[in-house]
């Protein structure tokens, strides 16, 4: 009987794409920590994790991978983690997270890795090449290898040295841009420039690595809404990464940036105002080959994807489409969509079951705690998911 017991460290996010990735952790948090809208990482403190300390991980990571399949041989199943193999794991107490979490992946036979957590390129290049090459020789299956990493930090590395990183085996950099425009990224304290997220997002693509761009819309408030999304979709011109993908803001008390709301030096969009702010950064895009991806319950408009440039009128009428409909029906979809329940517009039309549950309880907070309390509510509901 092989040891149920094993288990390897994994960090406390990745993104929602990689949901059905192996995931191994390299280094332990952020070693900036100080941006003003992440929820993330506070007052943890930073630390690189040791080589031979990742590598065991990644050794006891196949040996569990290993084991689960050889469960699969006893219980009949020639090797395959099929639905019964993972039933068994998950249903028997013996089983810890971590076989869980591999007996998941192999199940989803994504191939797919993530490494954890905030911007594993402050590894020494040496390092970090070292634990690909260990990573590729153990999971030689794997097709795919993904990191998170800050603009900074991959602007300070070498082209050379990106190049030996893309050759170990690491196909794919998601990176915060959040915002092109200096004076939002300033006042967010993101700790980078215009300047420097274009010249980290070139080296990536140059380096043949893919480059997923984080976009932050509503990040520059009521006050500097244009510029930020102009700004942001200017930088993006000039990287034309392989996708850019939307996170619209949320301030929940626990993040640093609340408390710039509750002293008015910041003060949010609404989300008829986002919705403006979100197509004047799709118009602005230009010149690109990139995806757009909306794939987070954050987001108002999921429908807002598509490839550039053929996809471009498409996302632009997704935004027409929310900006046409009555003020009630933006009310009933904005409590909807803040509830999960909603993912298109046309949901309003397609279910009036739905509807009319949700007119009904809109209708019912209205009286009892007014305009303001249905505010509350839809907030309430949409902080749920950071």
């Amino acid at each position: 009987m092989f040891d149920t017991n094993l288990s390897f460290e994994t960090g406390p996010i990745r993104p929602p794409n990689e949901a059905r990735s192996l995931l191994l952790r390299l280094t332990r948090n952020c070693p900036w920590n100080h941006c003003q809208f992440c929820p993330v990482y506070k007052g943890r403190k930073f630390s690189l994790r040791p080589v031979a300390d990742i590598k065991a991980d990644i050794q006891t990571a196949r040996d569990m991978a290993d084991n689960i399949q050889e469960l699969s041989e006893r219980l009949d199943h020639e090797g395959r983690v099929d639905d019964h193999v993972v039933s068994y794991i998950f249903n028997n107490t013996g089983y810890n997270d971590c076989y869980r979490s591999i007996a998941a992946w192999l199940y989803y036979d994504t191939n797919a890795c993530f490494l954890q957590d905030a911007d594993n390129l402050i590894m020494k290049t040496d390092d970090l090449v070292e634990v690909l090459t260990f990573l590729r020789d153990r999971f030689p299956n794997i097709t795919r290898v993904t990191t998170y990493s800050r603009s900074k930090t991959v602007s300070k590395k070498s082209a050379e040295s990106l190049k030996q990183i893309q050759e170990a085996g690491l196909d794919r950099i998601h990176i915060g841009l959040e915002s092109g425009y200096d004076p939002v990224l300033k006042l967010m304290k993101k700790g980078t420039t215009a300047t420097i997220q274009v010249d980290a997002g070139r080296k990536v693509m140059a380096a043949g690595m893919e480059l997923s761009e984080y976009v932050m819309p509503g990040l520059g408030g009521q006050d500097m809404w244009e510029e930020h999304a102009r700004g942001t979709a200017e930088v993006l011109n000039q990287i034309n990464p392989h996708f850019i993908r939307l996170r619209s803001l949320r301030v929940p008390d626990r993040v640093p940036l609340h408390d710039k709301l509750k002293n008015g030096e910041f003060t949010l969009q609404t989300d008829d105002m986002l919705a403006e702010e979100i197509r004047v950064f799709i118009e602005t895009l230009d010149g690109i080959t990139s995806t757009v991806t909306s794939d987070h319950i954050m987001n108002l408009l999921e429908e807002v994807s598509g490839k550039f440039p053929e996809d471009k009128a498409a996302m632009l009428e997704v935004v027409k489409k929310y900006q046409d409909l009555s003020d009630h029906d933006r009310l009933i979809y904005r409590t909807g969509r803040r509830g999960g329940t909603y993912h298109s517009t046309d949901d309003l039309q397609n279910d009036p079951a739905t509807y009319n549950k949700i007119q009904n309880l809109v209708t019912d907070i209205k009286i009892k705690e007014g305009g303001d309390g249905l505010e509350t509510f839809i907030t309430g509901l949409a902080d749920r998911y950071i």
